[in-house]
């Protein structure tokens, strides 16, 4: 199953030098059956990119986190056994999975990263979760319109360059 995670560049470095992700669970973002439901008239295509736009959120989050990471979006994209998945969607997050063990290096088909240009509109967006969280309009519109830049895609073998 493919398995969205999201993540930062500077813990993007970290699972490159370790070699994995972890320690399990980790939190990740896949087509499953909620997100199906969820999105009933989306083909195979859309529904992914479903899964990896709430795991592209989800790194707004550890962004905000973590305020000396540079203000790029980061999501790894990894082809994982099945079994080693549980599904824990829920309504505001139908792609939501756990992945029961650490997430090997070797298990990892892609990278998605913002670009640069992006920064001042993903700022904008961390600086306004709160606020939408607590319902803000204004607020959930600027988190919304960070969804507006797409991330780069990048080959497993780019990412050392990237995480630098």
């Amino acid at each position: 199953m493919r398995v969205y995670l999201p993540c930062t560049l500077p813990k993007l470095a970290a699972l490159l030098r370790a070699g994995q992700l972890g320690p399990a669970p980790v939190r990740g973002y896949a087509v499953t059956p909620a997100l199906r439901e969820w999105y009933s008239s989306g083909d195979q295509e859309e529904l992914e990119y479903a899964a990896m736009a709430q795991a592209a959120k989800a790194s707004l989050r550890l962004l905000q986190a973590d305020p000396q990471a540079p203000p790029r979006r980061v999501v790894v994209a990894a082809e994982l056994p099945d079994q080693i998945i549980t599904d824990v969607a829920g309504f505001d997050e139908p792609a939501l999975v756990e992945v029961a063990a650490p997430v090997a290096v070797a298990l990892m088909v892609s990278g998605h990263v913002d670009d640069p240009y992006a920064a001042g509109d993903i700022k904008a967006a961390i600086g306004a979760l709160t606020a939408a969280d607590s319902g803000d309009d204004d607020a959930r519109f600027t988190v919304d319109s960070a969804e507006g830049h797409e991330l780069l895609w990048y080959a497993t073998q780019e990412l050392q360059h990237v995480a630098r």
